[in-house]
């Protein structure tokens, strides 16, 4: 995110928050408005009122303007950005099923590559937020994918319990972090002068075994499948470590004096799984 000049002592602060539609930014949208902000946001058609209903809600918390902006466009979101003290760059183009499926991770280490280096030539503050899998109640409710993968073990979908175990593989652990968290996260480092660089938001590191085992015993009227995990077992043959392979380290964050809300299963899962009655992936 990018911090703009002004005082702030003697007015309503403002903060732009791009992609207004998605998941994690309306989660910060509405954040950020009962911090008492005034916001302004975007998305690609404000004229979609069923895409964008959530923020007609919202605007019912404090002052809310939706822009129209596309990342394809250059130039289209200067008048957001225009008299903000902080903008949060939360859009981003996803391709949900890619040729290369590194194709995204790749894409968005290449990004924050080039927008430190504008930053840098500029003279912009700039700080980056990386987020592990991010799970949560949002105001948006048109992207869960990762809200139906780490309730997948409870739900029976196989496609999505598949998911999940890419992500151990891929990482040597489950990292994830409560969408509370995340925004809180970036409004401490947008508020915190010192804040610089890049900053990893992960609240714990379970493994897919630990996680099974643990919801088996917090939820049983699910009937989660451990054997789905023990070593070697037919027909599945899925040898997963109880302990990570590799944790992902908040360990800078934490350092400059964030604390995280949500840190172990129960307290996140507490949480998810009722969200995940509400939207119907989990019956009552």
């Amino acid at each position: 995110m990018a911090a703009a000049a002004g005082d702030g002592a003697t007015r309503r602060k403002t903060a732009c928050v791009t992609g207004g539609s998605g998941y994690i930014a309306s989660a910060l949208i509405k954040m950020l408005l009962e911090k008492g902000y005034a916001v302004k946001t975007t998305v690609r058609n404000p004229d979609d009122a069923e895409k964008n209903a959530h923020l007609k809600a919202l605007a019912a918390l404090g002052p809310l303007e939706v822009f129209r902006a596309d990342l394809s466009e250059e130039g289209s979101f200067d008048h957001a950005v225009a008299g903000c003290d902080y903008a949060f760059l939360v859009a981003a183009p996803v391709a949900l099923m890619p040729e290369n499926p590194e194709a995204y991770s790749v894409s968005k280490v290449l990004v924050e590559k080039a927008a430190c280096a504008f930053a840098e030539e500029n003279g912009v503050s700039l700080v980056t937020v990386c987020p592990a899998v991010t799970v949560g109640e949002a105001p948006a409710a048109n992207d869960l994918t990762s809200v139906g993968t780490i309730l997948s073990l409870l739900s029976g979908d196989d496609a999505y319990a598949g998911a999940l175990e890419h992500i151990e593989r891929a990482t040597g652990s489950i990292p994830m972090v409560h969408i509370d968290d995340v925004c809180r996260a970036e409004i401490f480092v947008a508020e915190e002068e010192a804040a610089s660089g890049r900053y990893i938001v992960c609240g714990l590191n379970p493994t897919v075994v630990e996680i099974a085992r643990f919801l088996a015993a917090k939820y049983p009227q699910y009937k989660v499948n451990t054997d789905r995990y023990a070593p070697m077992s037919w027909p599945w043959f899925r040898d997963f470590p109880e302990k990570p392979r590799v944790c992902i380290s908040s360990a800078k964050l934490v350092k400059e004096g964030f604390e995280y809300k949500y840190n172990n299963l129960d307290g996140i899962y507490g949480s998810v799984v009722e969200y995940g009655r509400a939207l119907g992936i989990l019956p009552y």
